[in-house]
């Protein structure tokens, strides 16, 4: 969800912050509807490398709060 309207067929960067790091996305936004958009990623390697690292620690923190 945004909290702005954008057209569809817009390039936007999407920036944001996970445990290993701050990420900067680049996508073109594919569908709308209201604030819900759909969006096709832009490959960016630096990112990928952020999110894979990020993925198992979000799995293995999330599963060790279900535990207790």
């Amino acid at each position: 969800m945004l909290k702005l309207e954008v057209p569809v067929g817009e390039f936007v960067e999407l920036p944001f912050m996970l445990a290993f790091g701050p990420v900067r996305v680049y996508a073109t936004v594919r569908q709308r509807n209201a604030f819900r958009y759909g969006f096709r990623f832009i490959a960016s390697h630096s990112a990928h490398k952020v999110i894979q690292a990020t993925c198992p620690w979000l799995s293995v923190t999330q599963s060790l709060g279900r535990v207790r």
